[in-house]
């Protein structure tokens, strides 16, 4: 969006002849994660009508504007020689785009990185809102100066000084040089040998350790431990100084305290640190497990490999549904997110709503279930204490008594496929079933090409399957994952299935339930970084390994 597109023609002030301005917040979006947002970042998000803001800030903070917020990026704009705008007219440029959305009368959030009262530009939009009497607030982030070393396990207290080396004049590294308080200095990568250099010119001593971290509080975090005096040498080891892409943002942390690192690492060992995982589900049914993956420090790429659609006839649907209302049962029992899905459509497309389930014993498989059953208005009675699944809800599920079951019917509204499992095990707990197709499953559509390249080519460092279905599926729509790919599937049934695709299983869970599943690849991860830092290997991820024939079944 360029200014046009959100500014009207008409200056603020002008009497009659355009809207009151509007009103700008500076938001600080922090260093990188988006979990670091504020509450109060999120309600402004939440107002906002125009979102403003670099495109790495705007992928942290977007999830929380409403669909319909406009979207602005401040560039550089070309000038009459094909060059671009210098520093100062490309701020100059960022204060007018903000201006301009502001006199639409709209509200404005405009989000940078880290926290605005370190960001010189978000400091000169200020004050030019200020002098065209735009009204504006500002919601404090987390500074990158002091969120990445809490991320990087390096801890920030007694004497600290903070640096940027872009604008540092020669008394300020005199005077850091000569002193013994821990700095903080916010660099660049490919600059961080050139700060090094000018510290130990100004008086620190070359053994003085330093950590250097790049996409701090991000998955893509990477962290160096060396000396003033060696760390250029131990980035050009690892290769890490990249071509010449623009600068990398560091920050560098100068003193004792960083040898604290090595017991206060907390983030980059996590055992599935920056590990992309494949969750071949839909993303209502894997919510809970990415969320889990998430905070073994994964990074969880949902794949749906089926699709819903509705009974071919939905007669018997229909009939169960006016059932439930008028008293033919005593429980109905929910064994998917899609069954609640598809009761609650039929509901609707009725007029009913979850008061039609007074007096009427509700059962769900697991928590999952239990809460889309709650986002309808339904508080399940019965879910089970163990096993979430059909063999556990039938462990918790009561025998059908004729003195205190005035009814002895339930509606199981479910999928096609479904096994039989649930089934017997009411009927012979004494109850009679009323076992309906409430959806059917098909295979879903092929995920994008660079998915699918991913998955045939490495790119994923493991795959969870859930299921038998969910292996048949994924290869059937995406092809088989390549051999460096972890395997974990959540039973024997499915490891088999696996098995026979030609996938050789790494991990399976020790008990049917996709947290379990989830904890087991966690306990892998854990286990192959252990036995690379006791090797005094470097630790990397499967996917960082990759040889050229495809994964074959174990014989």
């Amino acid at each position: 969006m360029n200014p046009a597109a959100v500014a009207t023609t008409n200056p603020a002030g002008a009497a009659g002849t355009g809207p009151a301005p509007g009103h700008v917040t500076f938001l600080g979006a922090g260093p990188g994660d988006p979990g670091l947002l504020t509450l109060r970042a999120v309600e402004a998000l939440a107002r906002a009508d125009v979102l403003i803001g670099e495109g790495h800030v705007l992928d942290v903070v977007r999830t929380h504007a409403r669909p319909d917020v406009g979207v602005a990026q401040p560039a550089a704009q070309p000038v009459a020689d094909g060059g671009v705008l210098d520093a100062a007219a490309e701020q100059s440029a960022a204060a007018q785009l903000v201006m301009a959305s502001a006199r639409t009368g709209k509200r404005v959030v405009r989000a940078v990185s880290g926290d605005p009262g370190f960001d010189s530009g978000a400091a000169a939009e200020m004050l030019a809102c200020a002098q065209a009497g735009i009204p504006f607030e500002v919601v404090p982030g987390v500074a990158a100066a002091f969120g990445v070393p809490a991320y990087a396990g390096v801890p920030l207290s007694g004497d600290v000084r903070f640096v940027d080396s872009a604008t540092a004049s020669d008394r300020c590294w005199n005077e850091v040089g000569v002193s013994d308080a821990t700095l903080v200095v916010s660099t660049t990568l490919q600059t961080v040998s050139a700060t090094a250099a000018e510290l130990i010119a100004s008086g620190r001593k070359p053994d003085t350790q330093l950590t250097v971290t790049v996409a701090g509080t991000t998955t893509r975090q990477r962290t160096w431990t060396a000396t003033l005096g060696t760390i250029a040498a131990e980035l050009k080891a690892s290769k890490a100084l990249p071509t010449p892409e623009g600068p990398i943002a560091a920050i560098a942390v100068v003193g004792e305290r960083t040898a604290q690192r090595q017991h206060l690492s907390w983030f980059e060992t996590k055992p599935l640190f920056g590990w992309r995982v494949l969750v071949p589900r839909t993303k209502e049914q894997s919510e809970s497990l990415s969320e889990q993956i998430r905070s073994y420090g994964a990074v969880p790429h949902e794949v749906p490999t089926i699709a819903v659609e509705p009974p071919r006839t939905p007669q018997q649907m229909e009939r169960a549904v006016k059932g439930l209302v008028t008293g033919r049962y005593e429980w109905i029992a929910f064994t998917s997110v899609n069954a609640v899905k598809a009761v609650r459509e039929k509901f609707e497309e009725y007029g009913l709503d979850a008061r039609a389930f007074a007096g009427i014993k509700v059962a769900a498989v697991g928590e999952q279930t239990a809460r889309a059953l709650v986002d309808f208005g339904v508080k399940p009675d019965l879910v089970p204490s163990g096993e979430q699944s059909a063999a556990g809800l039938l462990e918790d599920w009561p025998p059908y008594d004729p003195v205190f079951d005035p009814i002895d019917r339930v509606f199981l509204p479910r999928a096609d496929i479904a096994t039989e499992t649930l089934v017997a095990g009411l009927v012979e707990l004494g109850w009679e079933v009323d076992d309906v197709t409430a959806y059917r499953t098909v295979r879903a559509s092929p995920p994008p090409a660079d998915t699918r390249e991913a998955i045939k080519g490495g790119g994923f460092d493991a795959v969870l399957f859930t299921s038998s279905s969910t292996v048949r599926n994924l290869v059937g729509i995406a092809g088989k994952p390549h051999n460096v790919t972890v395997i974990a599937c959540i039973g024997p049934a499915t490891a088999k299935t696996a098995e026979e695709h030609g996938l050789r299983v790494d991990v399976m869970a020790p008990e049917p339930s996709v947290h379990a599943l989830a904890q087991a690849l966690a306990d892998f991860g854990m286990a192959r970084r252990e036995a690379a830092v006791e090797a005094g290997d470097p630790v990397t991820r499967p996917s960082e390994r990759r040889p050229g024939a495809r994964r074959r079944a174990r014989v």
